[in-house]
Formats: structure tokens, C-alpha cells, sequence
């Protein structure tokens, strides 16, 4: 079942695709256009991966780490599907990274990797935008890289996990102005989700709806003013957004 959570006429709605059509929570259908589309989920803490692709790390000539390099993300970052994402002035190298995200469904502590996906609710698919400019060390990713307003466009499905037969198994790609620009698979990550829930939980609690973005393969490429990205993930859905400029925030 793919679920949203959507704005429409002046309220906000759970809603579920039904035969192409948003059938909200109180039994109207409204069509998938008519309305402003919300990160599927109201997320706690956000968990996010680098270098979680040893091809990815390869084509920004780093190693792929030993352990998993983890920072956290505010939810200020977030957008929903067809949002705007800032480009700000002066900056030369913005990328995208397109991500399975997974949703914890119920607190975890020192789980086990082979009970892992109990703690599981499901999946979406994040765009981690990066602007590269003002990196330090990509090791150390600064709060300016990954933490400005709008720079992560999430859902806009949350699909629930027993209808993703194997999340470790899924295609994921990038399509910049109807071009396909990344392509790979999720079985390629360093780290995999059962290993990134016991390396979490082991000392820090996990709760419902924190999000764990699992890193992006290689292929990024830089995005400017004016460009359409869409990222999928197969069996889970497309997002689309738009990179936009200072002016569209009149600045």
C-alpha cells in the first residue's frame, strides 16, 4: 500500500493511492494534481549516510569507510514531492543524491542485526541534495552541505515494508531534464540496513518515524536554477522537484 500525506483545499490529509487517484482519509477521491504534497511522514530524528557506496566514494576519490559515517539532518530540510529546492547564489557545485529512505516504526535499543527489519515501518525515497562549495572534509560534512532549508525532498509514497519483498535488492536512478544521469542498486551499499539499525540502536534509542537516508551510488552530476530532477527507486515510487534560485525567495 503506498500512503501520502498531502495539503488540500486549506487541510491536511492521510491519504493512500487507489487506481491513480489520492483517496483521502474521510472517503473523497481527489486527483494526484490537485494537491500540495507533504513529506509522507512527520520525521523525528534524521540519520543520514556518506560515502555508503564504495562507487560513489570511488568517483569523489575517497574510500569507502570502515564504519558508517553518520550526521544527523534537521527536519527544516525537508519538502514533499514537486517542492522547490534553493540553489543559493555564488555556488558551483550542487548535487543530488537519490536515497532509500527507511522509517523506524517503534522505539529500538540494542537490536540485533537479524531483528532488525522488525523495527522497520517502511520506506520512501529521499533526494539528499549536497552543495559541495562549502564542504571541509567529507568525512566531516558541515551543517551548511546538508542542513539548509528545503535541500531534501522526500516521499512522496510511504510504502509500507511487506510490500518490498527485498529493500536490499531495488534499483534506484536519476533523471535531470528527462535524462537519465545515476543508476544502481541498493545490494551495492557498504552498509546494509539490518547493520546500520544494530550500529544506531547500540547506543543511542531509535523511534518511530526517525528516518535513516541510506546513501547514494555514483553518479552525481551538478544541478543549476531551472533543472527538473526526479529520483526513483523501484517499487517504491518517483520524486520530483525543481532547483530554483535566490530570487524565488526574494533575496
Amino acid at each position: 500500500m503506498k500512503r501520502a500525506r498531502i495539503a488540500f483545499l486549506g487541510a491536511i490529509h492521510d491519504a493512500m493511492e487507489e487506481n491513480g487517484q489520492l483517496k483521502l482519509s474521510d472517503g473523497r477521491f481527489v486527483d494526484q494534481s490537485e494537491v500540495v504534497w507533504l513529506p509522507p511522514v512527520e520525521a523525528g530524528t534524521i540519520f543520514a549516510l556518506g560515502l555508503n557506496y564504495a562507487d560513489h566514494a570511488s568517483e569523489i576519490s575517497f574510500q569507502a569507510p570502515e564504519e558508517p559515517l553518520v550526521f544527523l539532518k534537521g527536519p527544516n530540510t525537508l519538502i514533499g514531492h514537486n517542492g522547490q529546492t534553493r540553489r543559493p547564489i555564488g555556488v558551483e557545485i550542487m548535487h543530488y543524491e537519490c536515497e532509500l529512505a527507511v522509517v523506524i516504526g517503534k522505539k529500538a535499543r540494542s537490536v540485533k542485526r537479524e531483528d532488525a527489519y522488525e523495527y522497520v515501518a517502511g520506506y520512501t525515497v529521499a533526494n539528499d541534495y549536497a552543495i559541495r562549495d562549502y564542504l571541509e572534509n567529507y568525512y566531516r560534512p558541515n551543517l551548511v552541505v546538508k542542513n539548509r532549508d528545503t535541500l531534501t525532498p522526500i516521499g512522496p509514497w510511504f510504502v509500507e515494508k511487506e510490500d518490498i519483498t527485498d529493500p536490499m535488492n531495488l534499483r534506484l536512478y536519476t533523471y535531470v531534464n528527462g535524462d537519465l544521469k545515476q543508476e544502481g542498486t541498493t545490494k551495492d551499499m557498504v552498509f546494509d540496513i539490518p547493520f546500520l539499525i544494530e550500529y544506531l540502536s547500540s547506543f543511542m534509542t531509535l523511534n518511530e518515524n526517525d528516518i535513516i537516508l541510506t546513501g547514494t551510488p555514483k553518479g552525481t552530476v551538478n544541478v543549476v536554477e531551472g533543472d527538473e530532477v526526479i529520483v526513483g527507486i523501484e517499487g517504491i515510487g518517483e520524486l520530483r522537484n525543481t532547483i530554483v534560485g535566490d530570487t524565488e525567495f526574494s533575496r
